[in-house]
């Protein structure tokens, strides 16, 4: 296999995963472009590319970000849904939607909240489906300084998801109350026939 065939081999396999880390950093436009540069450095160093080859194109893909970041300071919270989309495919939905979308929101809304170096970790790792040896490679530190981070990562999450549930629950319960309160239509029309002409 030539250098050109197996590059075209690593994109293929490796673009959608690359395009999804790098959406869920700065969002889908910022990330097709980030993406694109990558593939570019990798191009251009087409030889020294390992295998296998996604934690290194992941590395080179912060690597930019970090650039990018450092230019105009973009953040990626809002942007975790969409990689999420694009890592899993468009999810198929059984059992109650609403549910889940409520769920997803809370979530979504927990994740937001942790310091970026935990989003990216846990991203890394639930969403893009690397190893913890991998993820160390991307992040550039060791199995057992990422072990420890993951961890905590992990606990920060847990208690931001126990935040995130209380505040939506106390939500609920507050449209419920003004909802109980507030006379329905059926009750208007009623109370209007009834009233003397």
């Amino acid at each position: 296999m030539t250098t050109a065939e197996r590059f075209r081999d690593v994109y293929e396999e490796c673009y959608p995963r690359v395009l999804g880390y790098a959406t869920s950093l700065v969002g889908r436009q910022a990330g097709e472009d980030i993406t694109s540069e990558t593939f570019t450095v990798a191009w251009r160093r087409r030889h020294d590319i390992p295998d296998p080859a996604l934690p290194w194109l992941l590395g080179v893909a912060r690597n930019l970000v970090r650039e990018l970041r450092r230019r105009d300071a973009l953040r990626y919270a809002i942007a975790a849904e969409e990689a999420q989309r694009i890592s899993r495919g468009t999810p198929t939905y059984v059992g109650d939607v609403a549910a889940e979308v409520t769920d997803r929101h809370i979530a979504l809304k927990a994740l937001a909240s942790l310091p970026d170096s935990d989003r990216e970790l846990l991203t890394l790792i639930a969403w893009h489906g690397l190893s913890a040896k991998e993820a160390a490679r991307v992040l550039n530190c060791t199995g057992a300084t990422l072990t420890v981070r993951l961890f905590r990562a992990r606990r920060r999450l847990e208690k931001a998801l126990e935040t995130a549930q209380a505040t939506e629950a106390a939500a609920e319960a507050a449209t419920e109350a003004a909802s109980a309160h507030t006379p329905s239509e059926a009750t208007i029309h009623i109370q209007q026939q009834g009233a003397p002409a």
